[in-house]
């Protein structure tokens, strides 16, 4: 799945942070990286547990202590892989999602994309296909030159963001 986690993440962002200064590019790779490395891997979920995003965020921290400009940069990835989690459920199967404090291993469970039915996983692509056309008009998308920015730097265009937290 892509459309889904893409699409329910810029929702997310858009509806929570509201930050122009967060790369949104990062956010939807991080949306994506959990089900591309847990899917590369041979029997591990890592990926879909809440130590991943919590070990990565505490890196970057220490990593990038004196970078204050780079550490709000970098910190848009673990939050994606955090609404992947949100997103995909992974929170629902306990024993992989608090993983390592509920068992040693973690290699014999499945993560909850390869549990679905495929007409699920179709419609939830859908449903994040309309989340993306309507994040698309929300962030202003149409305008050629926030288009631009959005490519070139993954921020939305501050004045957007500043007349819909004020109206």
């Amino acid at each position: 799945m892509l459309l889904w986690f893409v699409g329910t993440a810029l929702i997310a962002m858009w509806f929570t942070f509201r930050d122009p200064a967060i790369d949104h590019r990062l956010v939807i790779v991080g949306a994506v990286l959990p089900d591309a490395v847990d899917a590369l891997s041979v029997k591990t979920n890592l990926m879909h547990t809440l130590a991943a995003p919590i070990v990565l965020m505490m890196g970057l921290m220490v990593c990038t202590i004196g970078r204050r400009r780079f550490r709000r940069h970098a910190l848009a990835l673990p939050i994606g892989i955090f609404w992947h989690s949100v997103f995909d459920g992974a929170w629902m199967n306990t024993e992989a999602f608090w993983w390592p404090v509920t068992r040693l291993t973690n290699g014999d469970t499945n993560i909850p994309l390869a549990e679905r039915e495929v007409l699920l996983i179709v419609v939830m692509e859908i449903i994040g296909l309309a989340l993306l056309v309507w994040s698309w008009r929300l962030m202003g998308m149409n305008e050629p030159a926030r288009r631009r920015l959005f490519l070139r730097t993954g921020r939305l265009d501050r004045d957007l963001i500043d007349s819909k937290t004020k109206g």
